[in-house]
């Protein structure tokens, strides 16, 4: 017993701790994985080769080579289209306009009921046109929004248009008026504000053009041709041509008309 203990070395002496080893990193590792790949490459070879096919897949193999094989005279339908003098290749009917090839065969596989794949494909089509309505009713939706954008965008430049005009209006009727000695314009809104007034001066004539306004109930476009007319009348002055004419015939005669469409 001590003899056999005396033989067996201890893993700590310099018999084991001196071994020389492939120190080289890496080494091992790489030679494990490849080993391993080798392995489960042959199983999966001998699992393919072992593997038994089922029922559906040989049923399948058969029909397949089934449907690959002309039918002979030992088919009897075939027979029976010999004797009517029917030959191999032909198409079918009297004339010889039927078809050739047999009519293909759909081999149904799922355990869905008949009529289920037409029931789907018709869900489906249904979903699809649903969404192209949701995608055109959107792109009206856009189309009607932007057209309105630019309807209140026309009108509002209109509108500031036509305050320009007036505005315009307002100042050559103060100015003609003011050369023809004319202290009070026959409409307090003919003539603008004045710039230089007290802040209590140019509330009380705000209140008081307020109530003028509401009480005239006017619109701009109506303000400017009343002004516009005015001017003509009063100071054969037209604002659209921006010129004072010496008498009626010659505002008649050069001026193109009284509106602003009549200078475009």
């Amino acid at each position: 017993m001590k003899l056999n203990m005396v033989e067996e070395e201890d893993y700590m002496s310099d018999s084991f701790i001196n071994v020389q080893d492939d120190i080289r990193p890496g080494l091992p590792m790489l030679r494990q994985i490849r080993e391993a790949r080798r392995k489960e490459e042959k199983r999966q070879e001998a699992n393919l080769k072992n593997r038994q096919k089922s029922i559906k897949e040989e049923e399948q193999e058969r029909r397949d080579m089934g449907l690959k094989n002309a039918l002979g005279c030992e088919n009897k339908g075939f027979a029976l289209l010999q004797k009517m003098g029917y030959k191999s290749g032909q198409a079918l009917g009297k004339s010889g306009d039927g078809i050739v090839e047999p009519i293909p065969l759909n081999v149904k596989t799922g355990k869905s009921g008949i009529g289920h794949e037409t029931l789907l494909k018709r869900k489906a089509e249904e979903r699809l046109e649903s969404y192209r309505r949701k995608i055109h009713m959107k792109s009206q939706a856009e189309e009607k929004a932007a057209e309105q954008f630019r309807i209140r965008l026309k009108n509002k430049q209109d509108e500031m248009k036509l305050e320009g005009d007036l505005r315009r209006s307002q100042r050559a009727c103060q100015q003609l008026d003011t050369q023809k000695n004319i202290q009070v314009p026959r409409e307090a809104w003919y003539w603008l504000r004045l710039g230089e007034e007290t802040e209590e001066e140019a509330e009380e004539e705000k209140e008081q053009d307020e109530d003028e306004y509401k009480s005239e109930d006017l619109s701009v476009l109506e303000k400017l041709q009343i002004l516009t007319s005015y001017l003509r009348e009063e100071h054969l002055y037209c604002i659209w041509c921006g010129t004072a004419y010496e008498d009626k015939e010659d505002l008649s005669s050069n001026c193109p008309g009284p509106t602003s469409a009549d200078h475009d």
